[in-house]
């Protein structure tokens, strides 16, 4: 199933060690049918890496290699990272230590 926020080119390009990332929905089924509104739902700490930064330099000039790469599925530290709205599109940034897993298919 190819998602059409998957094919859209997003406009930021992320600074040292930082990651771009859309939160992955969720489906929730409750019984009874009841049904639970965004505000109330947790929000998912797994997400799609949709852009990535050139690493952290350390002091002496060497650039240290992304773990990740554009399309993983990562898991996050539940309260890292900034939210931003762009293009009526939910992303957020997170600094690659606080990418705790990738999603192996």
């Amino acid at each position: 199933m190819t998602d059409t926020t998957e094919l859209k080119k997003i406009s930021l390009k992320p600074l040292a060690d930082r990651v771009v990332a859309k939160r992955l929905e969720s489906e929730e089924t409750v019984k009874g049918g009841i049904i639970i509104p965004d505000s109330a739902k947790k929000k998912q700490e797994m997400a799609k890496v949709v852009a990535i930064g050139p690493g952290k330099v350390t002091d002496d000039n060497k650039t240290i290699a992304m773990p990740v790469k554009i399309g993983d599925i990562i898991f996050m530290d539940k309260y890292a990272g900034q939210e931003i709205t762009m293009d009526d599109e939910e992303y957020i940034i997170v600094k690659a230590d606080d990418i705790i897993a990738i999603v192996k298919e």
